[in-house]
């Protein structure tokens, strides 16, 4: 037989390493440090995805700088572009007597030597110049100049009158490509037989037509 002692002494010392055993897998299973450290280190952006972001950011706004600029430089050159052109169709610049000179001094010219014309006559010379008024005068301006001319005849034959007429200035104040608006400066001188000359000053404004390639006057009227 063997002794009680002996195997209360085996059972005792297989308890005892079962709780060693226990306690260890408890104490691996709750290690406080690994609690600590997942709550002191949450999910954290990573420091390399940070600086990625930054340097993408530092890129992007050299281009969007770019494209406002590309856009403001639309607009400006658009108003400007508007603006020129409101400037060019302004009716000072569709105004050919300030810019072409050459059209300028020919209609000038041309109803300068009319007027001269039209307005010089003597006793005996009046026909000549009717068929004159014919050929640079139309519409109301010939009707207005036939009507008066009958009495200058009359008057010019009674009186022995004679009438000499010089343009001393003319300027054009309105041209276009088929019409142009005249003030004229008129020097007049009248002689009545046995008489002293007269000399007389007169205003104008003339309207013209381009009319298969000359200047017709229109209308006169006096200011």
């Amino acid at each position: 037989m063997r002794p009680r002692g002996g195997t209360t002494t085996v059972s005792s010392t297989a308890t005892d390493a079962t709780d060693v055993t226990d306690a260890t897998d408890v104490t691996e299973a709750s290690d406080p440090t690994d609690v600590t450290a997942e709550k002191a280190a949450p999910d954290a952006p990573d420091a390399t995805d940070v600086s990625d972001g930054v340097d993408v950011s530092r890129r992007r706004w050299p281009r969007v700088l770019g494209a406002l600029l590309a856009v403001a430089l639309i607009a400006t050159g658009g108003a400007l572009y508007a603006e020129g052109r409101q400037l060019r169709d302004t009716p000072a610049t569709a105004n050919l007597a300030l810019t072409d000179a050459e059209a300028t001094t020919r209609v000038t010219g041309d109803v300068s030597s009319a007027l001269g014309k039209i307005f010089s006559y003597g006793p005996g010379a009046t026909a000549a110049t009717r068929a004159a008024a014919k050929e640079v005068l139309a519409g109301k301006a010939l009707q207005q100049y036939a009507a008066l001319f009958g009495q200058v005849e009359r008057q010019s034959a009674d009186q022995k009158l004679t009438l000499t007429t010089e343009v001393v200035r003319a300027g054009v104040t309105r041209l276009t490509g088929s019409s142009a608006h005249l003030l004229v400066f008129l020097d007049q001188v009248y002689e009545r037989r046995g008489r002293a000359p007269t000399t007389a000053s007169a205003q104008l404004t003339v309207t013209a037509e381009l009319r298969e390639g000359r200047w017709w006057i229109v209308e006169i009227g006096s200011t």
